[in-house]
């Protein structure tokens, strides 16, 4: 009888919460994600280099319903849209690694940890059916880099991460869930190069499309 009541309460909550969900790209009511924004969110693979020079592989344009899904995901907590994200992640990320491949997300800020209660980055690898190794720390605290043009992003990032582990010559890709200037990739691959792995490759679910490419 408690069970049953038990499985009672669940559905009520689930029902509940299908009933105020709208969907993530258009806000249609009582759907996460509708079928012609689901289509949306096709992947359709991009490369790119940053400035340093590493390539880049992007899953979706930062744009209409990805970038309302994706702000969904990083400021309202919904963290049921990183399946269909992940899923859009994963087509540019599977084909890039093997068994060997550390699959390194870029570290999140504690202000933004403790804001959100999850990695952004490590959720999305998850959701795209891989393992992120938790390799970079945040040194110190930063600005944020929203707002920054492409020089003050260079700068602010400098030296800003760490590696927690030797790579020993380990093959390593890096993953964002944004990239506008490539600053942010390219100082992670700072760090795991010093510590001794051999990035290979960066991996974002979107990109932003700036003139000259990343700015």
């Amino acid at each position: 009888m408690q069970e049953e009541s038990r499985l009672l309460r669940i559905g009520a909550e689930v029902a509940a919460f299908l009933l105020a969900a709208n969907c993530a790209g258009c806000a249609e009511p009582g759907l996460l994600l509708c079928p012609g924004c689901r289509s949306a969110l096709a992947p359709r693979a991009q490369e790119s280099v940053t400035p340093a020079g590493l390539p880049v592989w992007s899953a979706l344009e930062f744009d209409g319903v990805a970038a309302r899904c994706i702000r969904r995901l990083k400021g309202e907590g919904d963290t049921l849209i990183a399946r269909p994200l992940g899923a859009a992640l994963a087509s540019v990320l599977s084909p890039l690694v093997t068994s060997a491949t550390w699959i390194v997300p870029v570290p999140t800020s504690r202000a933004a940890f403790r804001r959100r209660g999850y990695r952004v980055p490590d959720l999305l690898v998850r959701r795209a059916h891989a393992d992120p190794q938790a390799v970079l720390a945040v040194e110190g605290a930063r600005p944020d880099q929203r707002g920054l043009g492409a020089r003050a992003r260079q700068t602010n990032v400098r030296g800003a991460m760490r590696a927690r582990h030797r790579g020993e010559g380990a093959e390593a890709v890096i993953v964002d869930d944004v990239i506008t200037t490539g600053a942010t990739f390219d100082e992670a691959a700072r760090a795991l190069t010093v510590a001794g792995f051999r990035v290979v490759a960066a991996v974002a679910l979107a990109a932003t499309p700036l003139r000259g490419g990343f700015a």
